[in-house]
């Protein structure tokens, strides 16, 4: 074979190496992009079965030609062996275990891609029953070529287990499985102690570490544990060479004990051979070796995590381990190896603070209290360098400060656990004492004007900060003494930030204390005026906290704190205004109802002057935006300040809230009908309005003549999505189940409103192609998924209807996830009503479910719309319309969040119309582009499917239906490996519907890769 391979293979030989060479070249974007979809066609072409055995043969073929060659093959192996006749399949065999042969010192990722393909064609090449003493007998007897036999025993277990992306049935599967690896399982072990035992070398090489990894899972544990393979794993942790393959195979071993009591022989086996690697971690650290100090200390938290149920069961034994982990947080002054741990020490945690673990609580006690001190030592800023910059800790290595702040915060879930097991009060009086200690030793000096050694102060203020959450309100042993201290630290900017973010979370705490109150509110005001816009920010954030925790307490302050609100608003960036706003909105929430509206006009009317203003000068975009953000401001009061009260018996005048609304509105109207253009504006003012209808609800009733004039008015004008979006609102709050409170005439308004929104919008789809509304689309069917909800009386027999589905079929051609699943969430409820039972069925008083009939003039509508002949006679029905697009959609072009609901839709087709959309299947699987599915496998999926159907078990089509897409996705559809992406590319699909079908165009990262007409 590979002398036919060669021969056939020259045509292709020189272009692919050609494409090959452009990947790699200085070319411009173009051409790299004309090379990477040749070579992405190359590869799922026939013509490649024998071009890449020309390649692997030339010698003149580059290292990274040949690689791509193997991968190729393998792709090839996996995804294309339909194409190959089963005779040619030991010619095959024969001609892999030669490259193998002739690769054996390398390149090794050749080595290893043909060695997995060799592993795929063992799978499918049934007949092929002695496997493992072909490959060693051919592979093995040669010392030059044992390390191919040992690729090849250490790809294979791996390659198994991924069996399902080949195109096997299941039952072969299974047979196969057991085989290759159960069957193989005491001869491979056999023959890794043999290799071991060939020399020391041998035994030294990450091949071998690899190899037993893989092999776990087949191989009985305790059988490993006992034989000589557990010494040389033991020894490999000597070797540079093999140090981190050893690791991952001691690691592995710690998985599978994980079921303690089925493995605990072995377990006592592994436990002294663990002890013998702690003085390593001294070592280690001492001779500052922190990658071998890294593998180390993965180690003992994986043994940790491991037998943490052991740990629990058997404090006093386990001990040594749970202290050897502890070294290992404790002497990682790099900080490299220390978030291994992290989890160990929380699952340790869930198991002894359980009450029949409490023993083992008390004994480990201690090193949670030892493991409190490390992790506040280890939250301590770097400090700089003799003629270091205190402002650049990290000396401008932004990427450092980042994940060291990022570090911080998983330090601080350690710090709750220890709350958990130590409690909450220990932990804080490690936080006073360390600030205390500062404050005496350093106090003075900071009085001059300078903070010196800051970081001290700093890290346990943040450690107080991180266990927060865990306090509880009525602590009064450590908060009392603490929160004064706090108040009263010197003013440095991060030890500020620290000191006003800790505050902030223990806002419940000062609801119950409230004579610590005005200490801290002056402390975080006056955090406002700071030059560090992180301390503002910081100041924000904590004082929302505080009003929302405190606003029972605040509530006689309302005057003094709108105008600290007025004054500082202004001021601050977007986020903190927000945040600011949502804490002065709190306390106002609190007010009582009598003055509700003027208090609202206090607090607000600044916030809307200013808006007016902004837009009467608003010409830039940056003025535009600024104007967006204020509106949000408007809506956080709205969000916010809802106070319950009765619809039967409203105050007079109405909702204080919904008159304050009224007044306001026009302004809104103003401001959206000068911008309707500048989507940010739109949108914040319907969020705004639909805040009006949610918050209010159906006291909002007088609102809604306008809001529905702005509405539609806004959307004829933009066709933005908002419009739709605020829209539903007013149909969910103002549905038939409140019409005895706003009366019949209402809710046929609303639903004539939202005939009017729908007709608006299909005259946009029919002006527009669907991809540049995908917003739009998205917000339409949300809302007409709540209609069909409503009103399904109304929608399904309404004139429509029709076109309303024909655009959801057209919506199904888009490529974006959002506008997808609202599109078909809107035609499973519209499915749904073709059955007996109605879908908005309820449960009764006792609990049990009772299905609602569904009138049988729905029923009827949903079927005729799905059978009914279209105006063309070459235009499929809706029915088979939706079916081809969604399974189509499945294969090629869905996003995978959208296969559970496109597949529901398929499921529901088939309850309602089995015979049709069988028929329908069959008809979309022989439009595929030829030669992408086998013959037998589309008869295979047909036959199963009328099986299904016959049977009665309908609801099995829809995990057929699933399989056979992912299968086709897979091997057509996605990219093959071996090719990288190109920088600024991109792979999509655009779906065009024209005449019978529809066209499936396939771009690579540059452009047009294939073209099918389905």
């Amino acid at each position: 074979m590979a002398t036919a391979a060669t021969m056939n293979g020259q045509q292709a030989f020189a272009p692919v190496l050609s494409a090959l060479a452009t990947m790699s070249s200085n070319a411009d974007r173009s051409q790299k992009g004309q090379a990477h979809q040749y070579l992405e066609q190359f590869q799922k072409s026939e013509e490649a079965w024998s071009a890449t055995f020309a390649i692997l043969h030339a010698p003149q073929s580059s290292d990274e030609a040949k690689l791509f060659a193997a991968t190729t093959l393998k792709g090839k192996i996996v995804f294309d062996f339909h194409q190959l006749p089963r005779d040619s399949l030991a010619q095959l065999r024969d001609t892999l275990l030669a490259l193998l042969t002739t690769y054996a010192k390398g390149p090794k990722p050749v080595r290893t891609q043909l060695a997995v393909c060799l592993a795929n064609l063992a799978i499918q090449f049934l007949e092929w029953k002695d496997v493992l003493p072909t490959v060693i007998r051919t592979l093995g007897s040669d010392p030059a070529s044992i390390k191919c036999a040992l690729e090849f025993i250490h790809v294979l277990p791996e390659e198994v287990t991924e069996g399902r992306k080949i195109n096997l049935a299941e039952d072969d599967l299974i047979n196969r499985t057991r085989e290759l690896l159960e069957e193989n399982a005491a001869q491979v072990l056999q023959l890794l102690t043999q290799y071991a035992q060939s020399s020391p070398e041998a035994a030294k090489e990450g091949i071998l570490m690899d190899c037993i990894t893989s092999w776990i899972r087949e191989v009985p544990l305790a059988d490993i544990v006992a034989s000589p393979l557990m010494e040389v794993v033991m020894g490999a942790l000597q070797s540079d060479d093999s140090f981190d393959a050893a690791v991952e195979t001691l690691c592995a071993i710690f998985k599978e004990t994980r079921d303690v009591d089925e493995n605990i022989e072995t377990i006592k086996a592994l436990y002294p051979r663990l002890a013998q690697l702690q003085p390593r971690i001294k070592a280690c650290a001492e001779e500052e070796d922190w990658e071998t100090f890294k593998g180390i200390t993965r180690v003992f938290a994986e043994a940790g995590e491991a037998w943490v149920v052991l740990i629990a069961r058997e404090a006093q034994q386990f001990r040594a381990l749970v202290e050897s982990v502890l070294e290992c947080c404790l002497r990682d002054h790099e900080r490299e190896a220390l978030s291994q741990t992290f989890n160990f020490w929380y699952e340790l945690k869930q198991y002894i603070t359980l009450e029949r673990y409490m023993e083992a609580r008390l004994q480990f006690v201690d090193v949670y209290s030892k493991l409190v001190d490390v992790m506040i030592g280890h939250l301590e800023y770097p400090t700089p360098e003799a003629g270091g910059s205190e402002t650049d800790l990290f000396e401008g290595d932004r990427e450092a400060e980042d994940k060291f702040r990022e570090f911080r915060h998983q330090m601080g879930d350690v710090l709750k656990d220890c709350c958990e097991v130590i409690g909450v009060t220990e932990c804080l009086q490690k936080s006073y004492v360390l600030v205390e200690k500062w404050v005496g030793q350093y106090g003075p000096q900071a009085q001059e004007g300078k903070v010196p050694h800051w970081q001290k102060l700093e890290a346990p203020l943040f450690s107080m900060r991180a266990m927060g959450r865990m306090v509880p309100s009525d602590e009064n042993i450590m908060l009392p003494r603490l929160i004064p201290l706090i108040v009263q630290i010197p003013d440095q900017e991060k030890v500020r930030f620290q000191a006003v973010m800790a505050l902030g979370r223990y806002t419940e705490w000062t609801a119950q204390h409230p004579d610590t109150l005005q200490d801290q509110l002056n402390f975080i005001m006056a955090a406002f005026q700071h030059p560090s816009k992180e301390v503002v920010r910081a100041a924000a954030l904590s004082l929302k906290f505080f009003c929302n925790d405190c606003a029972e307490l605040l509530k006689d302050y309302m005057p003094q704190l709108q105008q600290f609100y007025e004054g500082v608003i202004d001021g601050l960036p977007p986020a903190s205004q927000e945040e600011v706003t949502e804490g002065v909105a709190s306390v106002l929430a609190k007010q009582p109802v009598e003055g509700l509206q003027q208090a609202l006009k206090l607090c607000c009317d600044p916030v809307v002057q200013r808006l007016m203003g902004m837009a009467q000068q608003a010409t830039e975009k940056d003025q535009k935006l600024a104007i967006a953000d204020r509106l949000n401001l408007v809506t956080i009061f709205i969000q916010e300040v809802r106070p319950y009260i009765d619809p039967a018996k409203p105050p007079p005048g109405g909702h204080p809230a919904v008159a304050y609304c009224q007044e306001i509105f026009p302004i809104l109207a103003a401001i959206c009908e000068r911008f309707v253009d500048f989507v940010p504006i739109a949108e914040r003012i319907c969020r705004c309005w639909r805040y009006m209808v949610l918050s209010y609800r159906v006291h909002a009733a007088p609102l809604l003549p306008l809001l529905a004039d702005k509405l539609a008015a806004g959307f004829t004008a933009s066709r933005q999505g908002c419009f739709l979006w605020a829209t539903d609102s007013i149909v969910r709050e103002f549905s038939p189940d409140v019409i005895q409170v706003v009366g019949q005439s209402t809710t046929e308004a609303i639903y004539t409103f939202y005939e009017q929104q729908a007709t608006t919008f299909l005259r946009a789809l029919n002006d527009l192609p669907p991809e540049e509304l995908p917003d739009v689309i998205e917000d339409f069917f949300r809302l007409t998924t709540d209609v069909i909800l409503y009103h399904p009386s109304k929608l399904l027999l309404s004139p429509l209807l029709p076109p309303i589905l024909s655009a959801a079929s057209t919506s199904l051609t888009l490529l974006k996830e959002e506008p997808l699943i609202a599109t078909l969430h809107f035609l499973r409820d519209f499915l749904a009503y073709g059955s007996p039972d109605a879908p908005a069925s309820s449960f009764d008083p006792d609990g049990q479910y009772r299905p609602r009939p569904n009138p049988p003039e729905l029923q009827t509508s949903v079927l005729s719309q799905l059978t009914a002949p279209s105006s063309s006679p070459d235009t499929p029905s809706l029915g088979e319309s939706l079916q081809q697009r969604c399974l189509t959609g499945m294969m090629f072009s869905f996003p995978a969040d959208c296969f559970p609901d496109s597949s529901g839709v398929l499921l529901s087709l088939f309850q309602l119309l089995p015979q049709d959309s069988s028929h329908w299947i069959a008809n979309t699987l022989h439009l595929l582009p030829p030669g992408s599915v086998a013959e037998q496998e589309k008869e295979r999926l047909l036959r199963n499917l009328a099986q299904r159907v016959e049977s009665g078990e309908v609801r099995k089509v829809r995990g057929l239906l699933q399989d056979f897409t992912n299968s086709y996705r897979r091997r057509n559809v996605a990219p093959r490996e071996g090719l990288g992406r190109l920088e600024g590319g991109g792979l999509g699909f655009r779906v065009d519907f024209a005449g019978l079908g529809f066209e499936l165009v396939w771009f690579g990262w540059f452009g047009l890769v294939e073209r099918w007409r389905v």
